[in-house]
């Protein structure tokens, strides 16, 4: 057996590189995956898993208020331990990169730990080792992205975010994606005061408007300081603090910044010029719908090709591609109807289209809206109010959008996400008997149209 020969070489074992290296090797290919950082990727490591055990974190306060405020339980101000939170969270991220490990190991995909450069159109070197392969994957994610701005290094980005040895007093978020919105309920929550500035009017651009409203005010209304059209320009030591110049010359003092600017496609300096690899303006991987790149040796998935950048859509797009290659089964990811979940507080859940989406695809549409106090909080001094909305093309009665804001909307939402991707139109919602008391049979109860939508 040729040692350096494998059918199959992929470059970053995050989830989508180690499903689709799992799935080849169980298809009865020779593999081998790369990867120069934990096993996991993004995700496991400084992503997905870690931000979800933050994000429970930040609720156990308001969960302490709402149960002496209401349900007749007496406790003492809760004492808050962040070495105690990261300790335990590290702990259990090494347990999955290991779970990572024997899932490659179990499937005979080999491991080699490096950094991975493609040297041709069929051959990778990884430090003095040399390689050629049938097919290559590059699964190698993305990276956040930081402004290019006087002072810029005294912030941190999100992969810092999950290692700090303290939690900061005063936190300065820059940004209006999830990320920044998720770390901005983390830090909250978790005590921190949290100014989050956003250059655009309003954050969270493209999802649904209302939604968007909807959760700003929630926010402010919990005491996270959101500034929209703002920015800054200009970060400078003071003393152990930070002092951040805005857009407007104002400035504000805070122990940590974040920058939740966006991130990149991962793919500088893995000779993908070289190798004859088209990339994009942002530098990601242009890929056809079955995930080729423009070299038809060379795939991609994930992140570094800049599709849908989210972990399940990865792992979707490797199953798609293991299908192709190596089962006879030619196969294109399926990118329409995605759901997925921002862990703000409170969340969002979301499925299909917009509003705005919505009116531009179909011209005639029906809304329906109800924003409700949850029962749980009836008893408590929570004001927190849940929002949920459909939305129907008019025509064929389907419903093509169906958005929440409130405790659980992404446990909520996954479920609906089948019917929306089965078609489901308003009179088959209208006619599933609700589970009561729930805040999720209000989906299925949702009768009056919003008026404007007529």
């Amino acid at each position: 057996m040729n040692e350096s020969h494998v059918d199959f070489f992929v470059i970053g074992a995050g989830s989508g590189g180690v499903r689709a290296a799992r799935m080849a090797a169980a298809a009865g290919a020779r593999v081998a995956v790369a990867e120069e950082r934990a096993l996991g990727g993004t995700c496991v490591n400084v992503g997905c898993i870690p931000k979800k055990l933050l994000v429970y974190a930040s609720h156990v306060r308001a969960e302490l208020a709402d149960a002496t405020d209401g349900y007749g339980f007496r406790a003492a101000e809760p004492d808050f331990d962040w070495p105690t939170l990261i300790a335990n969270k590290n702990q259990e991220i090494e347990r999955l990169n290991g779970i990572y490990q024997r899932l490659l190991e179990a499937a005979g995909v080999e491991i080699v730990r490096g950094r991975a450069v493609l040297t041709g159109p069929n051959a990778v070197r990884v430090g003095d080792r040399e390689l050629t392969a049938d097919h290559i994957l590059v699964a190698t994610g993305g990276w956040p992205a930081v402004p290019e701005l006087p002072g810029a290094e005294l912030g941190i980005t999100s992969n810092e975010a999950f290692f700090l040895r303290e939690l900061p007093r005063r936190v300065l978020i820059v940004g209006g994606g999830y990320i920044a919105v998720e770390f901005a309920g983390i830090f909250h929550g978790l005590g921190s005061e949290v100014i989050q500035l956003y250059r655009g009017p309003l954050f969270l651009r493209g999802f649904d408007d209302e939604v968007r409203r909807h959760l700003a005010d929630e926010m402010r209304k919990q005491g996270v300081d959101l500034r929209f059209g703002a920015n800054v320009t200009e970060l400078a030591e003071l003393g152990s603090a930070i002092r951040a110049t805005l857009t407007d010359g104002s400035t504000v003092d805070v122990d940590t910044v974040l920058f939740a600017t966006g991130r990149r496609p991962l793919t500088e300096g893995l000779g993908l010029a070289e190798a004859g690899v088209e990339l994009g303006e942002g530098g990601e991987i242009l890929v056809d719908e079955y995930s080729r790149s423009s070299v038809p040796s060379i795939h991609a998935i994930g992140d570094v090709t800049d599709r849908l950048a989210l972990t399940p859509v990865a792992i979707h797009e490797a199953m798609c591609l293991s299908r192709t290659l190596f089962e006879g089964e030619p196969t294109a990811p399926d990118h329409e109807n995605v759901p997925s979940a921002v862990f703000s507080p409170p969340p969002i859940g979301t499925v299909g289209l917009t509003e705005t989406q919505a009116r531009e695809r179909y011209g005639e549409i029906d809304v329906y809206t109800s924003t409700f106090r949850a029962l749980k909080h009836t008893l408590t001094k929570n004001t927190e109010q849940t929002f949920m909305k459909l939305v129907v093309d008019r025509a064929s009665q389907r419903v093509v959008g169906l958005h929440m804001v409130g405790p659980e909307a992404g446990e909520i939402v996954q479920g609906f996400a089948v019917a929306i991707k089965c078609g489901a139109t308003k009179a088959q919602f209208d006619a599933t008997v609700g589970i009561h008391p729930t805040s999720a049979e209000e989906l299925v109860t949702l009768r009056e149209k919003r008026p404007d939508s007529e």
